[in-house]
């Protein structure tokens, strides 16, 4: 069994480099044998600190992936594999430039090509955003 001020170092020398989610930082205190219940009270522990919080974590997170070329499927994929809730993804997917936007930006910098519209569609942006960005002179784009 764990003691309770290793899980405690276990945890902040996992944040110690980049925010995590509350359920990676669950995850990885699991995996070092610490029990649930005080799991629960590091993960508590540091979220009073203000040391993890799952919706600047998501926040930053989005805006990366956003920044990175990713749409919203790819954004929302990735947070939910990192155990993010629903509701916080929609918030900072709210947050994000409108995906067409996105998609529209990188249609001009790449070409209004198939090949860009099958670039869009595999980093997750929707089938109106590639229908719109890759659209001949821009043509039903958002400006």
């Amino acid at each position: 069994m764990v003691e309770r001020s290793e899980a405690v170092e276990v945890a902040v020398r996992a944040l110690r480099h980049r925010d995590r989610s509350a359920a990676e930082l669950d995850e990885r205190l699991r995996a070092r044998g610490v029990e649930e219940g005080d799991r629960r009270d590091v993960l508590g522990t540091l979220e009073r600190a203000g040391y993890l919080d799952d919706e600047r974590f998501a926040l930053a997170r989005a805006q990366s992936l956003a920044q990175r070329g990713a749409g919203d499927a790819r954004v929302r994929d990735d947070l939910e594999r990192r155990g993010v809730a629903a509701e916080t993804i929609a918030a900072a997917l709210a947050a994000l430039e409108p995906e067409r936007e996105r998609a529209e930006r990188i249609a001009v910098a790449r070409g209004r090509t198939p090949r860009t519209a099958r670039y869009l569609a595999a980093h997750g942006f929707d089938e109106d955003a590639v229908a719109a960005a890759v659209a001949p002179d821009g043509a039903d784009a958002v400006e």
